[in-house]
């Protein structure tokens, strides 16, 4: 199956950016996103696909339905949802006292985290609010041929961007400082993740969640494993095949998976199945924080991450919605639900890169969370 992608990486992280932010407030739709005012996921897929979005998957309460050249069993690079895993691998090790929740991270993993930044603690990492400096730059077209597939390690990457950083380290006092998603943090979480335990990162997410909970389609690959399995969709960038593509992102992003393992995995987190009651209520919460100037992730002035990696926003009816968006060349994903469980809808789009498939996102949430 072949879904062309004509975009650029500039393209890609605009159309990103927009989607990790997720508003519900009431935007108006493009003009080719769905019609109606109220519409029905049912709507959305039949509406689908057209020149923005060239195929989607969607689970909505359990139930899967696909457009254009997609399968409900596809396999789809999840992007920033594996930091869901991580945060809750880290929570799991903090149940047993092997992480200290409010320890400075240096102090697990001093050859990856600068001095002058001893002051962050686990617990900042996890809801964002650790100050941790940009990422540096990422594999992209402007590399040449076979970008897609080129690697970097974690510790690379973090000592790159810590090079990189400009200017003085914010505040040493969490409460200065605002709530700024950044994925730095979940690669120093997954470093500290194996320097407590001895063993690789993608050892213990499958040993304590992919195992328990039977999520025999979901994987983390070794960083030289471009390979995704079959069925899936095949993507492209700038004309170029990028299906196969490096998971260098790791504990940050990763992970390949299917909807419906994403679906029980998101029912058993907030289920409280995965972690005691004292790091299950951690799950859902959000620092009391201001949103960063450059956070584009949350909607208005407060933070919307929560130490669990849950995004947190407020649905038409007042009520709080919970979730996550990742994103891959060729894959905009996400998985939210209501805190009860009442509804749940896990989604994989593939953009065209020829307009914004954020109004779909959008709407499509509202629609599949609504009573």
């Amino acid at each position: 199956m072949r879904i062309r992608l004509a975009v650029t990486t500039l393209a890609v992280a605009t159309a990103l950016t927009a989607v990790a932010a997720l508003s519900v407030a009431a935007a108006t739709p493009a003009s080719s996103s769905p019609a109606s005012a109220t519409p029905t996921v049912q709507d959305i897929l039949d509406h689908l696909p057209d020149d923005v979005v060239a195929g989607a998957l969607i689970r909505h309460d359990g139930v899967s339905g696909t457009t254009g050249p997609v399968t409900a069993d596809d396999y789809v690079r999840i992007g920033s949802v594996t930091k869901l895993f991580t945060n809750t691998v880290v929570l799991q090790l903090i149940a047993e006292h092997r992480i200290g929740l409010d320890t400075p991270a240096r102090q697990y993993v001093p050859e990856v985290l600068p001095e002058a930044y001893a002051y962050v603690t686990v617990h900042q990492l996890l809801d964002h609010t650790s100050g941790l400096p940009k990422p540096a730059p990422t594999p992209s077209p402007a590399d040449g041929p076979g970008w897609q597939l080129k690697s970097v390690t974690p510790e690379d990457f973090l000592r790159d961007s810590f090079a990189a950083a400009t200017g003085e380290p914010p505040a040493t006092h969490a409460e200065q400082r605002p709530q700024q998603y950044n994925g730095l943090n979940s690669f120093v979480l997954g470093l500290i993740v194996q320097k407590v335990t001895g063993h690789s990162f993608t050892t213990e997410v499958e040993h304590r969640i992919l195992r328990p909970l039977h999520l025999s389609h979901t994987s983390l690959p070794a960083a030289d494993d471009p390979a995704i399995p079959s069925p899936h969709t095949e993507v492209y960038v700038d004309g170029q095949n990028v299906t196969e593509q490096s998971p260098y992102p790791w504990a940050e992003g990763g992970m390949i998976s299917t909807a419906a393992d994403l679906d029980r995995f998101l029912t058993a987190l907030f289920q409280g199945r995965l972690l005691p009651p004292a790091q299950q209520k951690l799950v859902f919460e959000v620092p009391n924080v201001s949103n960063g100037a450059d956070n584009t992730n949350c909607v208005g002035a407060d933070a919307c991450y929560s130490v669990g990696g849950l995004m947190r926003y407020a649905l038409p009816n007042g009520e709080y919605a919970w979730g996550k968006t990742g994103s891959r060349p060729g894959w905009d994903n996400g998985v939210f639900a209501t805190r009860d469980l009442r509804h749940r809808v896990v989604y994989s789009l593939n953009p065209t890169g020829t307009g914004n498939d954020f109004p779909y996102i959008q709407t499509l949430v509202k629609a599949a969370l609504a009573d």
